[in-house]
């Protein structure tokens, strides 16, 4: 070792394997793009043929978790274009061959090894079965019945169950978080069709490394090799993207409560690649830290602290990211102390328990453990596949064993600081289902989220709180109605403005002054605007509320609408309406609603036009504040961390600084579209959006939860209307629903983006769809889907504090329920097929419809 003496027995080691890691490998790439290796051993009268096929679990695609990959390496030797699967067995005996595969999750590897004077026989024989199998439709249900009783031996193995949970849990993106195997679930779904594409895209002989190792002539050898595989094929094989992992921000856990009697962990770091400079000292300090009973851990955790019964070391680190991690054993009552021992003993760092013979005997250990992996001739042959496949280096190996020879105790001190001394590392557990702990009365009723209670002031503005101390933050939102119904026609888009405005100037601080308050306590400030509202939020850790209210009671009481500042918003106001033209589907949306709604307020979005936009003032704007932002407008919810009535106190003095103000209008309904038919809107662009408007329900109608209901089973992937108009017909590459939302008037409609001669096929389909719902042809599958999807996606959207508080802000502002929010699943739930059947005649009615196509020229589209 550099700067030590090697003891002799370490230094004849490392020659014994350096002289045979050399030995020449010859390689050839065939026209069809296969590679050959080939290296001559005569040691022994045998030789190894193996087929790298490039293609594992994290290689499948839209598959991705089904286990096609396993799946296909059971069927390759069931039976081929030559020879049935009996006779295929009878052929490997006859050579007297050892025949066998396995699938990881970067590659699939086949493997035959016979005596060497077998050896064209048997190359024949190996690339039959991975070139040429019939995927026997009698084999894949027996086949499929022997997996899926491996998976539930997987499943019956505690050790099996945490390892796949551990990997679940250290990877969020990596395909390494699915099993091999596939989920039982989707392996189920797994069918001959899937498997035979798999096969014909990804078995290539361009993505395919033959190997040979024995006692054959390297040229002759190579040459046999060419003779059967070079008549090949190549063929397209279509990369597959494998997103990368993301880094480790934090610590992550895990903890299973089962029918175990013994605790079982596993500890993890993300490590590098196997190419990575730092994997040799790596794989050498897992070997000193939990490689056999004189091992640093063994000793630390189970010797001296007596609390495991085994512990274990390994650098996991196959391509992209590595794991190293730690698994141990213990009892029950002992998991807990020695994951504490264990994690403190790792983190405080290697100090002087790396000594020169502690890394002699690991060097060795690894060594040792190289020559004995290349004693037989299948080990030669797998030790040249993984240099190629998986390193990308033939010389992988010699560089990395050289490295190896030459660590010293610094170099493995210095990979221990740099990838285990951290908070980033990843702890799954697995428990006795008795060692559960009893849930807390607060976790019991974490279910049922606390409702908001309300109190209306004399001026008419109207407080809602909650006390949420489960979320420790504070959420402030102010709610008044507002939006193109309440705007003069010459004045669009003021409210939205306005909003913006708001959070910006105040009499007493400049927006640079507001941010700056703000951020420095790490808290947000914000506004929005739509068709029927608008508002502020304010959200901040529980000891800054002071100052949100302070900044809330600026913005409400004081906004300065500086010149200046109302210059360069409106400008940026302008501006994202000129963007919204220029995106064809944005355009398409704008002229819908001009088409659709007519004179009605909606027939412009809460944006506004370019016209009324670039006429807002100062005076405008102060003159549309006085009617909006009054008490008889207002809605304030508070939802967070707080206590007592001290907040309550200050806020319902803030809200009563609000001038009464006068009732707002009723919105305008509509009775029905102004333009029912069809329209052309010609934009010299390569697609055609296509538009189907109706009517539809309003937010105060009852209709309005049916409407959520439709545009569920109307959009998404797994929507009849996606997989047919897009899946199975090709004609668009999107196609949804969707929904412009009064507070009395509304407009449903269906959206695809196709090309231009596809337009009138996909406006079939689209009323077709629509036919269908109105006849009630929604089977019960589909029916359960979409309602879970909503019950699901409402739950999901509702797990904060802002959530909350703006869906009762607006509910309160829309004359609606405050705590309507919280009924969400019920409502659902009662709602039945012939419900929505009745929608649909009275909504979506056919001879209303608006028909639009954008982008493309009028004549370009027919029928």
């Amino acid at each position: 070792m550099a700067g030590e003496t090697r003891s002799a027995s370490l230094d004849r080691c490392w020659r014994r394997l350096q002289s045979w890691i050399e030995q020449p490998v010859a390689r050839t790439v065939l026209p069809n793009g296969l590679v050959t290796l080939v290296k001559e051993d005569r040691t022994s009268p045998v030789v190894s043929i193996q087929f790298w096929v490039r293609s594992g679990s994290m290689h499948e695609g839209a598959h991705l978790g089904t286990g096609l990959s396993h799946f296909l390496e059971h069927m390759l030797f069931k039976g081929t274009t030559k020879r049935s699967g009996k006779a295929y067995a009878a052929a490997v005996q006859a050579l007297g061959g050892y025949v066998n595969a396995y699938t990881t999750f970067d590659r699939t590897v086949y493997y035959l090894d016979l005596p060497s004077e077998n050896f064209a026989a048997g190359a024949e024989l190996l690339a039959d079965a991975v070139f040429n199998s019939t995927l026997p439709a009698a084999e894949i249900g027996r086949e499929r019945e022997v997996i899926l009783r491996e998976i539930d031996m997987g499943q019956d193995d505690p050790d099996q169950r945490l390892a796949q949970a551990f990997f679940e849990t250290a990877f969020r993106e990596h395909p390494y978080r699915y099993p091999i195997i596939g989920h039982r679930e989707l392996f189920e779904s797994a069918d001959r069709a899937m498997l035979a594409a798999y096969y014909h895209e990804r078995y290539a002989p361009n993505n395919v490394v033959a190997v040979v190792a024995g006692d054959v002539a390297a040229g002759e050898a190579s040459a046999v090799l060419e003779k059967i595989l070079g008549p090949i094929p190549r063929r397209r094989v279509s990369p597959v993207l494998v997103p990368s992992e993301p880094g480790q921000l934090g610590r992550r856990e895990s903890h299973r409560y089962e029918d175990v009697q013994l605790f079982r962990a596993s500890l993890g770091f993300h490590t590098p690649p196997l190419t990575h400079p730092d994997s040799p000292a790596l794989d050498v300090l897992a070997i000193i830290l939990g490689h056999g009973n004189s091992s640093l851990l063994w000793n630390e955790v189970r010797e001296r602290a007596g609390l495991v019964h085994e512990i274990d070391v390994s650098n996991w680190n196959p391509g992209a990211v590595g794991l190293f991690y730690v698994g141990f054993l213990a009892e029950p009552e002992k998991g807990e102390a020695a994951l504490r021992r264990t994690l403190a003993y790792l983190q405080a760092g290697p100090g002087k328990k790396i000594r020169p013979a502690l890394v002699e005997k690991a060097v060795r250990k690894l060594l040792s453990g190289e020559i004995s992996a290349r004693k037989t001739m299948s080990g030669q042959a797998s030790r040249i596949g993984a240099a190629e496949v998986v390193a990308g280096d033939l010389d992988f190996s010699r560089h990395y064993l050289r490295r190896v020879a030459q660590l010293t105790p610094a170099d493995c001190g210095r990979v221990w600081r740099s990838w285990l001394c951290r908070e980033q590392f990843t702890c799954v557990t697995s428990r006795p289902a008795s060692a559960r702990p009893a849930a807390a009365a607060v976790a019991a009723g974490a279910a049922a989220e606390p409702e908001f209670s309300e109190q209306r002031l004399g001026n008419g503005a109207r407080l809602l709180w909650r006390q949420n101390p489960a979320l420790p933050n504070l959420h402030f939102r102010f709610v008044g109605r507002g939006g193109a119904g309440l705007e003069p026609a010459d004045q669009r888009g003021i409210t939205q403005l306005l909003a913006v405005l708001l959070t910006r100037d105040t009499k007493k601080r400049s927006a640079a002054a507001v941010a700056t308050a703000i951020e420095s306590v790490g808290g947000g400030f914000g506004q929005f605007a739509g068709n029927n509202s608008f508002g502020l939020s304010l959200e901040v850790l529980p000891d800054d509320a002071p100052l949100a209210l302070s900044l809330l009671e600026e913005a409400l009481l004081a906004p300065a609408f500086k010149p200046s500042t109302v210059a360069r918003e409106r400008e940026a106001q302008l501006a994202s309406i000129r963007e919204a033209e220029d995106d064809i589907v944005s355009a398409a949306q704008l002229r819908l609603r001009e088409h659709f709604f007519g004179s009605h307020p909606l027939a412009v979005d809460a944006s506004g036009t370019l016209e009324t936009v670039a006429r807002l003032s100062p005076a405008a704007l102060r003159a549309h504040h006085a009617r909006l932002v009054t008490g008889a407008n207002a809605v304030l919810a508070v939802s967070g961390d707080f206590s007592g009535s001290g907040l309550l106190g200050k806020v319902r003095r803030l809200l009563e600084k609000l001038p009464p103000g006068r009732p707002l209008p009723e919105a305008a309904p509509l009775v029905q579209p102004a333009s029912p038919g069809a329209h052309r809107f010609p934009r010299d662009r390569q697609q055609a959006v296509v538009m189907l408007g109706f009517r539809g329900p309003g937010v105060v109608d009852e209709d309005f939860i049916l409407a959520d209901i439709a545009e569920e089973l109307l959009s998404g992937l797994s929507s009849r209307l996606f997989e047919r108009v897009r899946d199975k017909l090709g004609l668009a590459y999107f196609v949804r629903s969707g929904r412009i939302i009064g507070m009395r008037a509304g407009c449903f409609y269906l959206v695809a983006g196709t090309h231009p001669a596809a337009a009138p096929r996909v406006l079939k389909e689209m009323r077709a769809e629509l036919a269908r719902l109105r006849a009630g042809r929604i089977p019960a599958a589909e029916w359960e889907r979409c309602r879970t999807r909503l019950k699901a996606g409402r739950r999901m959207s509702l797990q904060t504090n802002g959530a909350c508080a703006v869906q009762a802000g607006l509910n309160a502002a829309y004359g609606l329920p405050v705590n309507d929010w919280r009924h969400y699943g019920k409502k659902i739930d009662a709602c039945r097929p012939a419900d929505l059947a009745r929608f649909a005649r009275h909504w979506l009615v056919d001879t209303e419809a608006v028909e639009l196509v954008a982008g493309a020229a009028p004549e370009a589209i027919t029928g």
